[in-house]
């Protein structure tokens, strides 16, 4: 279903292309809403990384068993997936600004919670809700980003606010160890009500973006559309929507399967050793950084689809590749190739899905559309496991590869729309 023809937009209009001079101009405002989006999206990847590096601690310090552990970053993961359901909705209805804001000081806060939990239960509780929180701002700042910026940088912007989640998993990787020795799990968990600061001073200085208030000022008297249906409002929508959810699902998928067990696979298929499997996190995660950006410029010049095409046949490629590697330092440049090629998709799916979806509906479709592809890549480290196990590690990332090849299919029913502006109105 080849759509790179219709010069249909989602209000039923001719397509407008933004070519006149200045229209790739980026405001002050424009530089701050992606600031913003950036760095919630950055507290999101530290957040969700520090349980990781405190639960052994933690295990330890409550008396939980290995099931009660594995559940919290389970439990995190349905808070964050519930979370996206319900946030985005909320930021098509009140506002961008206002409901990112809310989003962030309530993982924030319930982050710190965590450092009074004083068992399992009380634990699961404030790691759901502060994955609720962590679920819902990742598609409003993504949707932040996309209407303060002019169409011709879109891409480029998203993949910025994308950049942001690597930097808190690297930050997280930098000050948990001397924060953990220091004062304990607990106190790394108390840093986490840092992000409710910098949200409350970055909702004082940012109003709502104008796509959202012209919106609201156009349909003020009307009854607000269920966004959810506008997920679904035609069949070409529908197609388009399938379309996404796939390649959402195959890149958190790709993500959790590689990040999750790559590591065991070094250690024990490699031989590497502690320090060097760490070397070859950070390298993989500067690979995926500099994919993210590179895709982002890719994006804006040849197009969605196109940029989509070269990175998933890359990614398959790399993975199979990778596979095959035995030799330490092949392994450490083949995993800064891998990051590059696997990951750098991420900020590309802000874009995507900004310009596919009505402003009545931006925020809910990238959230909900996102939040499912992340619910399937929740599998990724049990199959991974599963194949692993049966037919080895090396056969498992194989697998890992092709299902770059179903994405790449699944592009074919995403129309591209480089380029044009995004519609204020509801369809």
């Amino acid at each position: 279903m080849d759509v790179d023809d219709d010069a249909e937009n989602r209000a039923g209009r001719p397509a407008r292309a933004e070519t006149a001079p200045g229209a790739d101009e980026v405001t002050p405002y424009g530089r701050k809403a992606v600031l913003a989006a950036t760095i919630g999206y950055a507290m999101d990847g530290f957040d969700l990384q520090i349980l990781g590096f405190a639960l052994p601690a933690i295990t330890l310090s409550l008396g939980l068993s290995t099931t009660e552990a594995g559940w919290l970053a389970t439990i995190t993961l349905f808070g964050t997936v519930t979370g996206a359901m319900v946030f985005g909705s909320l930021a098509d209805r009140y506002g961008r600004v206002k409901v990112m804001t809310y989003s962030i000081v309530l993982f924030a806060v319930f982050t710190a919670l965590t450092a009074v939990s004083q068992g399992f239960v009380e634990m699961a509780i404030f790691r759901f809700i502060a994955g609720a929180g962590i679920g819902g701002e990742f598609g409003i700042g993504m949707a932040l980003a996309a209407e303060a910026i002019p169409a011709l940088k879109r891409a480029r912007a998203t993949s910025v606010v994308g950049v942001g989640f690597q930097l808190g998993v690297l930050l997280a990787a930098i000050i948990s160890a001397p924060v953990i020795t220091l004062w304990g799990w607990r106190g790394l968990f108390v840093i986490g009500i840092f992000p409710a600061i910098v949200a409350a001073v970055f909702r004082k200085r940012l109003h709502e973006p104008d796509a959202f208030v012209r919106h609201k000022e156009e349909t003020a008297r009307q009854k607000p559309p269920n966004p959810y249906r506008l997920l679904v409002a035609d069949r070409r929508v529908a197609w388009t929507s399938l379309g996404i959810v796939i390649i959402c699902s195959v890149q958190n998928f790709g993500y959790y399967g590689i990040m999750t067990w790559l590591p065991t696979y070094l250690s024990e298929q490699i031989g590497l050793s502690l320090t060097a499997s760490a070397t070859w996190t950070a390298v993989t995660i500067g690979g995926m950084i500099f994919g993210i950006l590179l895709f982002g410029l890719l994006a804006d010049r040849i197009g969605r689809r196109k940029a989509f095409w070269i990175f998933q046949a890359g990614a398959c490629l790399a993975l199979f590749g990778y596979s095959q590697l035995t030799a330490p330092l092949a392994v450490l440049a083949g995993g800064a190739v891998m990051g590059i090629f696997a990951n750098g998709m991420l900020g590309g799916y802000g874009a995507i899905i900004a310009e596919n979806y009505p402003t009545a509906a931006r925020a809910t479709a990238q959230n909900v559309l996102f939040g499912i592809g992340r619910g399937v890549g929740g599998f990724a480290p049990l199959v991974v496991a599963l194949l692993a196990a049966s037919t080895g590690f090396a056969t498992a990332l194989s697998f890992l590869a092709l299902i770059y090849i179903v994405a790449m299919v699944a592009m074919l029913l995403i129309p591209e729309r480089r380029g044009e502006s995004l519609d204020p109105t509801t369809p």
